[in-house]
């Protein structure tokens, strides 16, 4: 673990130094931690956590005037201290490909079309309210060919063949139709259609919608799943998000659920807010609940500061 801390250090220290013209190169990262009580069902009990923290470096080497190279590699860092195996620096998002006219390809490690999709919708990714808790289908894979084409009105197209990897395992694939721009930058509305097919073996399909009225942005996610197997675990949910500004404070809460074939439903609602110091600084809190048929109800109360650079 020494070792790939010192290579990753050392990997990074050469890439800032080298020469302007070898390629566009971006150092990026992101400290989250939060300091929380969390009650999973078997009493509460209080941690510091560490939120999907990373560093990274990405860019691209234009080749001609219709060709670049597009590159990426970010690690997850637990700056909590206490990762489960020891492992404190893990792996994210990892590809090289190339970019031009035809649109985008990526080969390496990357998040699905469907996980994609979601867009801006999760209020609350990579928090305890995270959509992933109720769903399947927030993957990111390894052996990965994405590609993503041009836009056309507004319109694009992704799709990522997973490799089986193994003689005895399935290759899968997951597709998606974007319509607009995520940010809500570029476009009033954004707006996706996604499916999987035997993604870790779920067949999954999921619809995206999200706008602004009246100074409110408001999204909903429509979800099915079923095991890719048998069509066993049949599930069906929804998620409605909503923030609203305020000077420097956001205003965040969302509904989720998950109603499975057989009577087991399950539902999640955050609600939080967070306070801009700067733009790379955020103080945040939220609250969410879990209210499970079947299992031990969740709750999470927490308060944090994100940092990006």
């Amino acid at each position: 673990m020494k070792l790939v801390k010192n290579t990753l250090a050392l990997t990074i220290c050469s890439i800032i130094t080298l020469p302007t013209f070898a390629a566009d190169v971006d150092v990026y990262g992101r400290a989250d931690v939060s300091v929380q009580s969390s009650d999973a069902g078997e009493g509460s009990f209080t941690e510091v956590k560490s939120n999907a923290s990373r560093i990274g470096l990405k860019g691209t080497h234009k080749l001609n005037d219709d060709l670049e190279v597009v590159y990426k590699a970010e690690f997850q860092v637990d700056l909590d201290g206490d990762s489960a195996k020891g492992d404190s620096i893990t792996d994210r998002s990892q590809y090289v490909g190339l970019k031009g006219g035809f649109g985008e390809v990526l080969l390496g490690k990357n998040d699905t079309m469907l996980k994609q999709s979601q867009g801006k919708v999760d209020l609350f990714s990579d928090l305890n309210g995270d959509i992933k808790n109720l769903w399947k289908g927030e993957n990111r894979m390894a052996d990965t060919i994405s590609y993503k084409s041009p836009k056309f009105s507004d319109i694009s197209v992704g799709v990522t063949y997973i490799a089986e990897d193994a003689i005895d395992a399935e290759d899968a694939i997951s597709v998606a139709v974007f319509y607009g721009d995520k940010k809500l930058k570029k476009s009033k509305i954004y707006a996706a259609v996604a499916m999987d097919s035997e993604v870790k073996g779920y067949d999954t399909t999921r619809a995206t919608v999200q706008g602004k009225v009246a100074g409110v942005t408001l999204g909903a996610i429509y979800h099915t799943q079923e095991k890719s197997v048998d069509g066993s675990a049949e599930m069906d949910g929804f998620l409605v998000s909503a923030k609203y500004k305020i000077d420097k404070v956001t205003l965040k809460g969302q509904y989720q659920t998950a109603d499975y074939d057989g009577g087991d439903s399950k539902s999640g609602v955050t609600v939080g807010a967070d306070y801009s110091l700067a733009k790379s600084t955020k103080l945040y809190a939220f609250y969410t609940s879990f209210d499970m048929d079947t299992g031990a109800d969740e709750d999470y109360l927490a308060a944090g500061i994100q940092y990006k650079f």
